[in-house]
Parts: C-alpha cells; sequence; structure tokens
C-alpha cells in the first residue's frame, strides 16, 4: 500500500500549473491559500470516506470485494494509458485555454477554495481511494502512511505556498520561469507521467489478480 501511495502522490503533486497561475494573480497568497486549503480538505475527506466505509479493515483476499477493487484500479491504470497515448498523438496542438484562466485577478477565495476541489486529478485521487480500500489501519504507522499521503499529494503546493509568503518578489520570478518550462514540457511530462503511473497500476492489479 505505501509504496503505491507514494507513486500516486508524487504523480498527484507534480501538476502545479493551476496553482502558480493563481499565486501570480492579484491577492495570489490569499487566493493560493484557499485553493490549497480547498484541494486539501478535498483529498482528506476521500480517503476518509473510504475508511469510514472499510473500517481501515481490507476485504479479505480473493473475494468479490478484493477482487473489485483491484479491477478498479486495473480500469484506472488502463485510463491513465489512455490518456498519455491521446496526449502523445495531440503533442504540438494549441491547447484551448479554460476559462476559469482569464477571471483569475477577480476571483474570490471561496471561487479559489473550489477550483481545489473541482481540478483534482480525478482519475489519481480514484487510484489511491482503491489502494485505500487495500489498506489494513491496525497500527499508527499504517495511519502515518495516509496522512503522508495527503502531505505529498499537497506538498508542491505547500512548498510554493510558504515561498510566496517568505520572498513575494524573488518566488514570483522564480514561479514565472517555473510556469514557462511547465508550458513548454507538459505535454511530454503528462505522456510519460500517465503511461508509467498506469502501467504501474494495471501491471499491479492484474498480477494480484491472478496470483
Amino acid at each position: 500500500m505505501v509504496l503505491d501511495l507514494m507513486i500516486i502522490g508524487l504523480a498527484i503533486t507534480l501538476e502545479p500549473v493551476a496553482f502558480i497561475l493563481i499565486l501570480g494573480a492579484q491577492r495570489g497568497i490569499r487566493k493560493g491559500l484557499a485553493f490549497l486549503l480547498g484541494w486539501m480538505a478535498c483529498l482528506v475527506a476521500v480517503i476518509a470516506a473510504v475508511v469510514l466505509i472499510t473500517g481501515g479493515k481490507p476485504p479479505e483476499p480473493h473475494t468479490a470485494p478484493s477482487t473489485a477493487a483491484l479491477v478498479v484500479k486495473a480500469l484506472l491504470g488502463a485510463l491513465l494509458i489512455w490518456v498519455g497515448l491521446r496526449q502523445r498523438r495531440r503533442m504540438g496542438r494549441p491547447r484551448k485555454q479554460p476559462g476559469w484562466m482569464a477571471r483569475l485577478d477577480h476571483m474570490s477565495p471561496w471561487a479559489a477554495a473550489g477550483l481545489g476541489v473541482f481540478l483534482q486529478p480525478w482519475t489519481l485521487v480514484a487510484a489511491g481511494a482503491a489502494t485505500v480500500v487495500q489498506a489494513k489501519l491496525s497500527t499508527a504507522g499504517d495511519w502515518l502512511a495516509l496522512v503522508f499521503f495527503c502531505l505529498l499529494a499537497t506538498s508542491s503546493f505547500l512548498v510554493m505556498e510558504l515561498y510566496a509568503v517568505v520572498a513575494p518578489v524573488a518566488a514570483a520570478a522564480r514561479l514565472e520561469r517555473v510556469h514557462k518550462w511547465i508550458d513548454t514540457h507538459q505535454d511530454q511530462a503528462i505522456v510519460v507521467g500517465a503511461l508509467v503511473v498506469g502501467a504501474w497500476l494495471l501491471g499491479k492489479s492484474i498480477y494480484l489478480i491472478v496470483s
């Protein structure tokens, strides 16, 4: 479980474009904090809901619930592979700008918090939830693994928010350079990330189903 959650959490946190744009808007630090809280609250709510449903006790191996969780992870892995292959075919094409980007300067903190929920990479979040279904939460270390997953999935936003608070001028210049680099390499990052994480989820799930 821990390795799966680390891989998924790392993939989630490496999608900072929206947060960089929000930090660069008027009153960006305040809006960035709202986005961060909305993002974290949504992620924690999903994990908490899964834990409440399972009671921290995973289904027995090779039972219908256990197999169903693995099938869901396999399907999510296949979906990520499809996303990666589709993005590879679209590399170099102009991207349409989402409507919310034009309203960043006039966006309220509540709207920024809503974006933190709306812009979750839901395929990866669902994969994390399916992994938690199989988690046996019997020790403090197991619970710490869930906390670490939520922090890892939010870590890039936390670092950028703190940087913007401590050194706003330097942070603005640095984040602008990061944004330009991401904008140039975003397609390649999506392709590699989706294919690697998708192959891991699909391959491991199939192995556990047949073994």
